[in-house]
């Protein structure tokens, strides 16, 4: 079983997408590179960003496919790989990774076997949380289960919980494009350049180099 790694980016735009649409469950697509982890005898899997999808209707099936495909090619320009899924569902005490969810990640592992499925714990989600309020799973028998929590590491996760805080109370989410408000307005940016870009100088100053 490989480790997995979460960045700051990816973490914060899960969250975003969430508080942008508290009434509704959203959905989206994770992107990641592999490396080494210490020692050489462990490849890691790095989450290094996320694309928002649905907030509307998480079950269109065509356009996820759509969504995939483009998330797919946009991503492999970058040397990313699509690697996993990610949920939030309507309800405050709901965090099971309903039939909608373990479908599309189902149909990422098929492309990558060592795909994550990540499910945003509702009633932790808080706007300054003392652990990570995600639940990773991986697939195992065709079933998605619980990854081990000492296999899922976080780049900097107080970097990652304060960057997120300070974020949610500027109300950013307002800034976040899924792939709904695309296609209501092509002109809107699914790859959301312009919060990345603030995520990395919020995160530059947390590593003291700003």
């Amino acid at each position: 079983m490989a480790e997995i790694e979460i960045s700051p980016r990816a973490y914060v735009k899960m969250c975003l997408h969430a508080a942008r649409y508290p009434h509704a469950g959203v959905n989206g697509l994770l992107l990641a590179q592999r490396r080494q982890a210490t020692g050489g005898q462990l490849e890691c899997l790095c989450i290094t960003d996320c694309v928002p999808l649905f907030h509307c209707s998480l079950s269109l099936t065509v356009m996820l496919e759509v969504a995939l495909n483009q998330v797919d090619v946009w991503g492999s320009e970058s040397n990313l790989l699509l690697a996993g899924y990610y949920q939030a569902n309507s309800g405050i005490d709901d965090k099971s990774p309903s039939p909608l969810a373990q479908k599309a990640a189902g149909r990422i592992a098929e492309l990558y076997d060592e795909a994550v499925l990540i499910m945003v714990d509702n009633r932790k989600f808080t706007i300054n949380p003392r652990v990570p309020p995600i639940v990773v799973l991986e697939q195992k028998d065709r079933q998605w289960v619980p990854k081990d929590k000492n296999l899922v590491m976080w780049s900097d996760w107080e970097s990652s919980r304060h960057i997120c805080k300070s974020l949610l109370e500027a109300k950013a989410y307002s800034q976040l494009v899924d792939f709904d408000s695309h296609l209501d307005d092509i002109r809107e940016d699914w790859t959301n350049q312009q919060l990345n870009t603030k995520i990395a100088q919020l995160v530059s100053v947390a590593n003291g180099s700003a």
